[in-house]
């Protein structure tokens, strides 16, 4: 506050421009097995090529796998575009591939499938016979040829390195190494003998041998722009030499050029060039690791040094039910990360739906988790009764709450990742036809609520089966003849006997939505003085805010209380602010029924209409 004595004018700054912004959906939640991927982190993806990319495929293993998890997660991306993922593992039985210097980034077996190569200056190229040196034979079959009587011996060559053979007359072809051996008689002495076998098919013709002339070069020298530029520099190739990550084995991952070996190397911006810390920042497959560091003079040759050891421990079928309460937990504080839905994707009993509605759901107030019956409920059951049953109690072994929607089974989908279908719960779908509406608009009927790919349901219940499921809180997922396989229901779990408008998940997530934004609002209100001013604010704030939605037939009705009748002096005295909001929410139509009346010729429409049928 300025004061002043003498005349003078004095400007205040009252900032009432504050409004409620836009709505926004937050992004969903899933934790689960991966094959790839950091562990019990919080990771947010945008598609399932991303999800795919990092977090590894799903598995064609039979007795490993995580198919369940991986396509609830990908399902849900397709009608959104905002997903937290966690991995999680057996917490013992993971392990990490490492090889003599780099480890993989992750646990997992995946890791097997890298290798890393690193070149210096002086190992990148070298010639291994030059011209004049062939004093015997060179014999050429389609993939390997032989060079006998080499007047000088050959240095080491390795799988993975290029081989140029050729001559300026004939041209040249550069040949990748698959295999080398010494044929040579005597070790040691002259004629050298040696066989290279290669990956690709040899074509140049045999010419006058002593114009032939043989390079060895790095195996990655023609995606590299040169050479290491100094003694101290090398290049990093990170490869998918299994083809597990990429599908084509010897796949490129990443290429690092003219790291250095010097801890103290500085880039020209003043960025750290030492190759462990580049690589730690920057690789998504690897890291440096302590067994051995990496000498630049030492390395005469191309270091290509595979993975092993790596492993995936147990599947979603095995992993314990902690360690995926664990990898949940993380999306407990609202504070810390902000979410709207959360996913379970695979469920074998009730304990994760109990514990995430119980721990997660119910302690935010913010969200509303999606979860499936098990398989063994709803796909392993022949018979459309035992299934129906099976769903029911499961159901019942689930504690009430507005803040979960359950869905009545599996979908049958392909995988295109493995060239086979897979039985796969649908709550992914179901969180994402959620995400695709506003809040306050049912998900459910022929316009909003159409499962994507499918090519069956393990149940499909009929109308009297629909019944029973939607009087236990279950919504039905079925297939329609010319509309497709649709959601048939937009119940919470709060149960029937309320008669609450919370049994309905649009009414659920509008009052979620409204909740979060008015009192996101209304902390900057916090060491105001409770009076006139701040309460007409506040009413002013909320107002327009709920207007909108009311002109987008989410609310009924709504009215604002902040004044004095509610701000009494025994509330200003105990530092409190009170606004009550009422709202009337809109409600979905769950029962539609048309009467058709037949009348008389001579009869009035007018005497009727209103009558009692």
């Amino acid at each position: 506050m300025t004061f002043s004595v003498s005349p003078s004018v004095i400007v205040r700054e009252v900032d009432a421009s504050a409004v409620i912004p836009a709505i926004g959906t937050p992004p969903a939640a899933t934790a689960g097995v991966f094959r790839w991927g950091p562990v019990n982190e919080r990771i947010l993806v945008s598609s399932e090529e991303e999800l795919a990319s990092r977090f590894g495929k799903p598995h064609a293993n039979t007795t490993w796998q995580n198919h369940e998890t991986f396509f609830s997660a990908a399902d849900f991306l397709s009608y959104s575009n905002a997903l937290y993922v966690t991995r999680v593992t057996d917490g013992a039985n993971t392990e990490i591939a490492d090889n003599t210097y780099f480890q993989a980034k992750y646990p997992g077996e995946l890791g097997n499938s890298i290798e890393v190569s690193v070149v210096t200056s002086t190992s990148y190229e070298e010639a291994i016979a030059a011209i004049g040196d062939i004093a015997g034979t060179i014999t050429f079959n389609s993939t390997s040829f032989s060079v006998n009587g080499l007047t000088t011996e050959i240095g080491e060559i390795q799988q993975d390195d290029i081989i140029r053979i050729g001559n300026d007359s004939v041209g040249y072809q550069e040949l990748i190494v698959s295999a080398f051996s010494d044929d040579t008689a005597s070790p040691g002495s002259a004629p050298f003998n040696y066989t290279i076998t290669t990956k690709n098919r040899f074509t140049l013709a045999e010419t006058d041998l002593a114009l032939l002339k043989i390079t060895r070069k790095w195996g990655y020298a023609n995606i590299a722009q040169s050479a290491p530029s100094n003694a101290n520099n090398i290049h990093i190739a990170v490869i998918d030499a299994g083809g597990e990550i990429t599908g084509t084995a010897g796949t490129v991952l990443e290429l690092y050029e003219n790291l250095s070996v010097n801890s103290d190397a500085k880039l020209p911006d003043g960025t750290n060039n030492y190759y462990p810390t580049v690589i730690f920042n920057s690789s998504a497959w690897v890291n440096q690791i302590a067994l051995g560091t990496l000498v630049s003079t030492a390395i005469t040759i191309p270091i290509y040094d595979r993975m092993a050891d790596g492993t995936d421990g147990l599947g979603e079928a095995a992993v314990p039910f902690g360690q995926v309460a664990l990898g949940y937990d993380l999306y407990k504080d609202a504070n810390e990360v902000d979410i709207s839905a959360i996913i379970c994707g695979k469920s074998d009993s009730s304990n994760l739906a109990n514990y995430v509605v119980a721990n997660i759901a119910e302690h935010r107030k913010d969200c509303v988790v999606y979860f499936s019956p098990p398989l063994a409920d709803a796909v392993t059951p022949s018979n459309p009764e035992t299934k129906m049953t099976n769903v029911i109690a499961f159901r019942n072994l689930v504690q009430s709450s507005s803040y979960w929607f359950m869905d009545s089974g599996y979908k049958y989908r392909y995988d295109k990742y493995n060239d086979e279908y897979r039985w796969v719960p649908l709550n992914g779908d179901i969180a994402g036809l959620s995400m695709r509406v506003e809040p306050w608009v049912s998900p459910a009927g022929f316009k909003r609520g159409i499962i994507k790919n499918v090519v069956k349901l393990a149940f499909n219940p009929n109308k009297a089966q629909r019944d029973q499921l939607y009087g236990a809180d279950i919504n039905p997922v079925i297939t329609q003849v010319g509309q497709g396989v649709l959601l048939f229901g937009d119940k919470t779990g709060l149960g029937t006997a309320t008669g609450s408008a919370f049994t309905r998940i649009n009414v659920r997530r509008l009052f979620i939505t409204v909740e979060k934004a008015i009192s996101t609002v209304s902390a900057s209100f916090l060491f105001d003085f409770n009076d006139e001013f701040t309460q007409t604010q506040f009413k002013n704030l909320v107002e327009p805010f709920l207007r909108d939605i009311q002109g987008k037939r989410g609310i009924i009705d709504f009215r604002v209380v902040s004044d004095a009748t509610v701000n009494t002096p025994d509330v200003v005295d105990r530092n409190l602010f009170r606004g009550n909001i009422f709202i009337k929410p809109a409600r979905s139509i769950n029962v539609i029924e048309l009467t058709f009346v037949a009348t008389r010729t001579g009869v009035e429409f007018d005497e009727i209409v209103g009558q009692p049928l």
